[in-house]
């Protein structure tokens, strides 16, 4: 093993152990087989006082009986026993605790947890209530059951770290050709974190990529530390998320509050950091293959060949929905498929040569080199394999030369990533795929895994090109008072002070608004609103008028809404706005404060159109996060239509998000809603703001 491969800091003996040590009953007897069964090279300890052996080798009475410390153990005791075993853990490189009925298990289980932390004494512990780890690359099967897994005594494979203990025996199992390194159960995460176990992971060279099934993350903050670093490694991410974070703050006058879906900030996350996210298993093995075999896409522009037309059209719709692009050939490479198919054939992207050239491997080979030439980012070719019970295969296998010379034939230096796709999985054989991937080629398993895989890939890719954004901070706690609500005239005072553009304003009483000599702060038309800070939402309670063309219009609309108040806001009527937007900023208990921007206006609710920002959030993740918006072709300029000026706008987000910073240890939520995005300039019309007063 070489110098570099043995780095990775706290973990590095834990992980590539070249002695283990096996503590307990049945399941550590499994384990022993297991590790025996995978030829693990190094000595291998049981240990239970009642056995004289286990799993064909000798026994320890205990853990001081062993000839030394060894670089791993798998607790797989009964819980108390467990915090006991877990003080003789000192020398050892870390352990794996199987145990379960700790922190999951209510409020004692925390305390025998927290007893068992201080019993470890600073050795690294995986779990507790987690189902081991597999090293594939150095034969370790720390694992109380069966796996499909094979070693990998050469080459690279993936990482998948699970807090599902089922779900990582459910990824060993797979027949879809992923070259699988590393299996780590985490469970509990008491100390080793799926944060810290990335960190560790990307020192082996041999990891290509890692797959996080992550059922919550633990500090953000700590995670996006590891995204960067694994990111400066050259190791994509591939996240299964599931489960909801918990929005602390309840719902009560923001729309900010209700507009973060249970998963937004994730999204956000992920987002900024490139973290590629699966939504089930099939796609998160598919995705962790492609970037194996080929890593982050410079783009989402694809090709593809099959000879179906119904093959063609599914795969431009399935492209379609996951954001794939689908051009037109170039020119020369319309001209060569032409030349290459003949007059019968249709040729366009996605491509159906028929069944004129099937079985004809040299036909075959220039077609698929003439869509290699055209150097989008994937060219994928489907096929099907048939059954190998029932039917054979000698055609398709003409097929898969043929795509290979093709391969040989067009340099591989043109970045086109060459997939393989079965429109149904199950019939990629897994034979197949295994030869595939030694060629360079991408065996992908169902044309919907695939193209969604394609998809993740090239959102790694569009982030990794761009600078990368700093760490998270941890969140600010709050201060401990009650939140107060800020009227409407103190909310964009505030705001105003960060560079956020307000309407020019005076506020001012019935009485003075019937005196002549009270100044007005612009021309007419201008807007009277009601003030109070109990009038959170104005238009729905009649606290709202626009377009006012005189001083007696402003009077009368005063008049009708004095039972709502006895103050009023005149303001300038902005006019002309290219569209309504929200920004909004809440706090959530894993996350801190985060900023909500979506449309606006009326328009909040129903379309809730909204992309959520991690503060703090620079100028490129603002812009990012509008360009993701549908509202986004309108503020750009749509149709002929002006857009708005998209560099203002930016600004005036900003100044929110620098206000909200300002104020993290006290800010609570905040609305604006709407700002106007304007021709020239922005403007926040309306704003709310409600602030933890500091305690004396």
């Amino acid at each position: 093993m070489s110098p570099e491969t043995l780095a990775g800091g706290r973990l590095a003996r834990l992980l590539r152990p070249r002695s283990l040590a096996i503590v307990g009953g049945k399941a550590a007897e499994e384990a022993v087989r297991q590790c025996v069964a995978l030829g693990f090279p190094g000595p291998i300890w049981p240990v239970n006082p009642r056995r004289e052996t286990m799993g064909g080798l000798p026994c320890f009475a205990e853990m001081a009986a062993l000839p030394e410390a060894p670089d791993a153990v798998f607790l797989a005791a009964p819980g108390p026993a467990t915090i006991a075993l877990a003080g003789e853990l000192a020398g050892a490189g870390g352990a794996i605790c199987y145990a379960a009925d700790f922190a999951e298990s209510g409020d004692e289980g925390r305390e025998r947890q927290a007893e068992l932390l201080a019993a470890a004494g600073g050795v690294p512990l995986i779990g507790p209530n987690c189902y081991g780890m597999l090293n594939l690359f150095d034969r370790v099967a720390l694992w109380p059951d069966q796996h499909g897994c094979l070693p990998i005594d050469a080459g690279r494979g993936v990482a998948i770290i699970s807090q599902s203990g089922n779900l990582a025996l459910n990824f060993t199992m797979q027949t879809r050709g992923l070259p699988i390194g590393y299996v780590i159960s985490v469970g509990n995460c008491a100390d080793v974190t799926p944060a810290d176990l990335i960190e560790a992971l990307i020192a082996d060279k041999r990891v290509s990529a890692i797959g996080l099934h992550l059922e919550g993350l633990g500090s953000v903050a700590r995670f996006s530390e590891a995204c960067l670093a694994a990111r400066a490694a050259g190791v994509p991410l591939v996240a299964l998320k599931t489960g909801a974070s918990a929005k602390g703050a309840a719902l009560t006058l923001s729309h900010t509050s209700s507009l973060a879906g249970a998963d937004a900030l994730t999204d956000a996350l992920f987002a900024r950091y490139g973290v590629a996210r699966a939504h089930d298993p099939a796609s998160f093995i598919e995705t962790l293959k492609l970037l194996h075999v080929a890593g982050p896409l410079r783009g989402r522009r694809i090709t593809s060949a099959s000879c179906s037309g119904g093959e063609a059209s599914l795969t431009a719709d399935l492209a379609e929905r996951v954001g794939l692009e689908t051009p037109d050939f170039p020119p020369a490479v319309q001209a060569e498929l032409e030349a290459v198919l003949g007059p019968r054939v249709n040729v366009a992207n996605p491509l159906d040569y028929h069944t004129y050239i099937w079985g004809d491997e040299a036909a075959q080979t220039a077609c698929f080199a003439g869509m290699l030439g055209a150097d989008f980012e994937a060219s994928l070719l489907i096929l099907d394999f048939p059954r190998s019970d029932r039917c054979t295969g000698a055609d398709w296998d003409v097929t898969i030369a043929a795509f290979l010379a093709a391969a040989r034939a067009v340099p591989a230096a043109s970045g086109t990533v060459r997939i393989v796709a079965s429109a149904l999985a199950e019939n990629m054989p897994e034979a197949t795929a295994a030869s595939l991937i030694a060629q360079g080629i991408v065996p992908a398993g169902g044309l919907a895994e695939a193209l969604r895989a394609v998809a993740a890939a090239a959102s790694i890719g569009e982030v990794w090109a761009q600078p990368a954004s700093p760490a998270l901070p941890e969140p600010v706690p709050a201060v401990a008072s009650e939140p107060v609500t800020w009227d409407e005239v103190r909310s964009k005072a505030a705001l105003a002070g960060f560079g956020v553009p307000v309407p020019r304003g005076r506020l001012v009483t019935l009485a003075e608004l019937g005196d002549e000599a009270c100044a007005l702060p612009a021309p007419f038309p201008l807007v009277l609103k009601a003030v109070g800070a109990e009038l959170a939402h104005k238009t729905e309670v009649g606290g709202v008028a626009l377009g006012l063309a005189s001083r007696d219009a402003l009077i009368g609309a005063a008049q009708g809404m004095a039972e709502l108040s006895d103050t009023f806001l005149i303001e300038e009527m902005a006019r002309g706005a290219v569209a309504e937007l929200i920004v909004g900023i809440a706090r959530d208990p894993q996350f801190g404060l985060f900023m909500t921007i979506g449309a606006g206006g009326i328009f909040v609710e129903l379309l809730r159109q909204t992309e959520q920002v991690l503060l703090p959030a620079s100028r490129e993740d603002i812009a990012a996060a509008l360009g993701r918006l549908p509202l986004y072709r309108v503020l750009a300029g749509y149709r002929g239509r002006a857009g708005c000026d998209i560099g203002a706008l930016i600004d005036a987000i900003a100044g929110v998000a620098a206000f909200a910073m300002a104020h993290g240890d006290r800010l609570e939520e905040l609305d604006v809603n709407p700002l106007l995005a304007l021709p020239q300039g922005a403007m926040a019309v309306d704003a709310l703001i409600r602030m933890r007063e500091t305690l004396p």
